[in-house]
């Protein structure tokens, strides 16, 4: 029977993508933005695990509390009484940037606490606002403000409003309306103060219930803040279209209501049409991409027409066309993977789009987490099984847990994969939970919450890799090596998040060699997983000239 299953998924490895490009930046080394952007690192006691208790690697030092940062009296008591005591150390450095009203990028490694980040300073300014002038509270739309909260996923968007909930008065009540739009959740009667959503659904939304516009710009105009959670996956590949179209909506009602106010020759008078052509064009659509041409974005049909549409076209300088409007809405970008090389990666894109942004980066951002413990096994056709099947028996012993439910999620590649590894370990006598884009999401959302509350095994696909967070989950197994730099940073960060220590075992076959040893070269100088992101044929053009190098030595 095993050996039956042994055959299955080495089958599956063989189908398993190649590896993507791996490269380094020395940690030492600072990268250089343009002169209006803002760069700050994460403050406070970021000290080795060996030499002091491993939380003084997430929290910000004792000083530091939620008072210090400007969080008012009543947000600092509801963050108390769910157990966060003081900030995190990404809390601490992006807080007081969110509530100036800048712009901010927010990038630091999974499990840094980037969610309680953003929410915190925008219920903040949402509630201030609602006592001091009553707009919320008595829902008056032209001066209601909402804050509007994208991510890829139903799953992230309910965690996120569940976060959001959480937050209370002292009578146990949360300070906000918050709602979901997206999956099975419809547009609230009432307009929450908090928004989340997906964009696809809230494109659907805004233009199935309002097709003469007149609700769509009521709802665009009360639109303040908005946040792209998961930011590196919203702005490139198959989401990329639909955010275009957003900001495109959000930023041309900024300049028309900046244009109500002024009338200044200056202002330009283009219309909705070349603001997202604009939008196109910064994106780096309309040029050549120095040499990433073999890097295909999965657009659609629709980017594609529109790419057609505006072929030719001049690019034109609109980050001058912003800089002479008012202002009036603030965004927020948060990722844990945030590659910045190359023109249509997703850092290269923000740094195009929002030159004047603060960015605030985690101190381990592509980079070993001093609380992750690594272990490395090279598998066979004939080893595969059994080493899989001891390190999830045996790697609750090995992983430092403590007491409570222990909790190990195993990674594959595919869907075939995961079904294949389930058998696996239940022909040994071991249950295991599902989760992958194939099962719905209702058998999602059960097997999801039953991991959470009763523990075990949790085998599953890279869509549980990213942004759920699953606490206290003691040990992450690669039953498949992940296929990219960016896929094995969210594998590992589904572990040692919020200050604990985790364990990680990857099972990795010949054919993943050249990735994991620049893996483990990167973790032993300390130095971060920084270039591994755009031009993908790079790594592997560099494994196939030390073939040829050596060909020619023969």
């Amino acid at each position: 029977m095993i050996l039956q299953h042994s055959i299955s998924i080495c089958k599956l490895w063989r189908l398993s993508s190649p590896p993507k490009l791996f490269l380094f930046r020395p940690s030492g080394v600072t990268t250089t933005y343009q002169p209006q952007c803002c760069r700050i690192r994460a403050f406070g006691s970021a000290t080795k695990v060996s030499d002091t208790n491993v939380n003084e690697t997430f929290f910000a030092e004792e000083s530091v509390s939620w008072n210090c940062l400007g969080v008012s009296e009543s947000l600092s008591r509801a963050l108390f009484s769910i157990g966060l005591h003081r900030p995190s150390l990404i809390q601490a450095a992006c807080i007081p940037s969110i509530l100036t009203g800048a712009d901010v990028v927010v990038a630091a490694e999974t499990g840094s606490g980037k969610t309680h980040a953003y929410l915190v300073p925008l219920i903040d300014k949402l509630c201030q606002m609602s006592d001091s002038s009553g707009a919320i509270a008595n829902r008056d739309v032209s001066k209601h403000h909402l804050s509007l909260v994208l991510c890829p996923n139903v799953m992230l968007c309910e965690q996120v409003v569940q976060m959001a909930n959480s937050l209370c008065n002292d009578s146990g009540t949360p300070l906000l309306n918050i709602a979901a739009v997206c999956g099975r959740h419809v547009w609230p009667v009432k307009e929450p103060d908090v928004m989340v959503s997906t964009p696809a659904a809230l494109l659907n939304y805004v233009y199935s219930i309002d097709l003469e516009r007149r609700r769509r710009s009521e709802f665009i105009r009360s639109v303040k803040y908005v946040v792209f959670d998961e930011a590196d996956m919203l702005l490139c590949g198959s989401f990329q279209n639909q955010v275009l179209q957003l900001i495109n909506m959000l930023r041309f009602d900024e300049k028309q209501l900046s244009r109500s106010k002024n009338s200044e020759a200056e202002m330009s008078s283009s219309s909705e049409l070349d603001e997202f052509r604009d939008l196109k064009a910064d994106y780096g659509e309309d040029e050549d991409d120095d040499g990433d041409e073999d890097e295909n974005t999965e657009v659609g049909e629709e980017s594609a027409n529109l790419e057609a549409e505006t072929k030719g076209l001049k690019r034109r300088d609109w980050r001058r066309v912003r800089k002479i409007y008012e202002r009036s809405k603030q965004y927020i970008f948060v990722a844990a993977t945030l590659p910045e090389n190359g023109k249509r990666t997703a850092g290269g894109v923000l740094k195009r789009m929002f030159p004047d942004a603060t960015w605030v980066s985690g101190n381990y951002l592509h980079q070993h987490s001093p609380r992750l413990e690594q272990k490395w096994i090279e598998v066979s056709v004939d080893t595969q099984v059994d080493t899989l099947i001891n390190a999830v028996k045996n790697g609750n012993s090995m992983a430092n847990s403590g007491p409570g439910v222990l909790r190990t999620m195993v990674f594959a590649n595919t869907v075939e994969a995961v079904g294949a590894v389930a058998k696996i370990l239940t022909g040994a006598g071991v249950e295991c939970f599902l989760y992958h884009s194939d099962s719905s999401l209702e058998e999602r959302t059960k097997n999801l919450l039953d991991f959470q509350q009763e523990g075990g095994v949790f085998v599953c696909t890279d869509a549980a890799a990213r942004g759920i967070d699953i606490p206290n989950v003691s040990h992450v197994i690669q039953a498949e090596f992940a296929t990219s730099a960016v896929d094995f940073l969210h594998r590992v960060g589904r572990t040692a998040r919020a200050g604990k220590p985790g364990l990680v075992t990857s099972l990795y076959r010949e054919s993943n060699r050249d990735l994991v040893a620049a893996i483990r070269l990167a973790q032993t100088i300390d130095m971060p997983v920084e270039k591994a992101f755009s031009r993908k044929r790079s790594f592997r053009n560099k494994i196939k000239k030390r073939g040829r190098e050596a060909s020619n030595m023969r």
